[in-house]
């Protein structure tokens, strides 16, 4: 999501008990504050980890969350998965190298409501700052790791067209969306955006679970 208003430091409310820090300070995360967001994405991904429970009568429920447009699993996947669960290592992984690599760039990260209301994250060019919604993170670090580099994309348009405070263009990626990521540029968060921001968002919805790239064109651009 994009904001036409006008950074790399998370509110310190929001990942620990400290006061969150001036927004003068120096784009990037402090060692704390990573871990304490590492830590919390970790939790919340053990929602998505299946379970077995033995009723009474000797039979098995199983019990497990779907994300959205994921088709249901049958017993012998869930077994596997109770067996083999997900580690989400990969999604952290990339999410410390963005997070990273933004920094140097000079972007800053605020976990706080988007200006733009329904967003779950957004870009504002002219302050250097990319938001996500803390709810992002309930979530766990799939979906941040897909927040995250959606925004990065975002950044990295902004990047091609001179600078990062300018305003993003198309960088020309891949925008073929499949059904369930088109209808979502028809709510009404996008109701008021000109035919440029949609391409803007169909680039960025296209490319969001590229893991890593994110990071790669930010490194191109910025």
């Amino acid at each position: 999501m994009l904001a036409l208003g006008g950074l790399l430091a998370l509110l310190g409310a929001c990942l620990a008990s400290e006061p969150a820090r001036p927004t003068a300070q120096a784009a990037g995360l402090l060692p704390e504050q990573e871990a304490a967001l590492l830590q919390r994405l970790a939790i919340a991904d053990r929602q998505w980890l299946p379970r077995a429970e033995t009723l009474p009568s000797g039979a098995v429920r199983y019990h497990y969350r779907l994300r959205a447009n994921e088709p249901r699993l049958s017993v012998a996947e869930l077994r596997a998965l109770i067996a083999n669960p997900p580690s989400f290592g990969a999604e952290r992984l990339a999410i410390g190298e963005l997070l990273m690599v933004l920094a140097k760039a000079g972007v800053r990260l605020e976990l706080g409501q988007p200006r733009k209301p329904g967003a779950a994250g957004e870009w504002d060019p002219a302050a250097r700052t990319l938001r996500i919604q803390p709810r992002v993170v309930a979530k766990g670090s799939v979906e941040f790791a897909r927040v995250l580099n959606h925004e990065a994309i975002h950044v990295a348009q902004s990047c091609s067209n001179r600078g990062l405070r300018s305003r993003p263009r198309p960088l020309g990626l891949p925008s073929a969306l499949p059904d369930h990521l088109s209808r979502v540029l028809n709510e009404s968060v996008y109701s008021q955006a000109s035919e440029q921001e949609r391409q803007l968002e169909r680039e960025a919805y296209a490319n969001q679970t590229r893991l890593g790239l994110g990071a790669q064109l930010v490194r191109r651009h910025c």
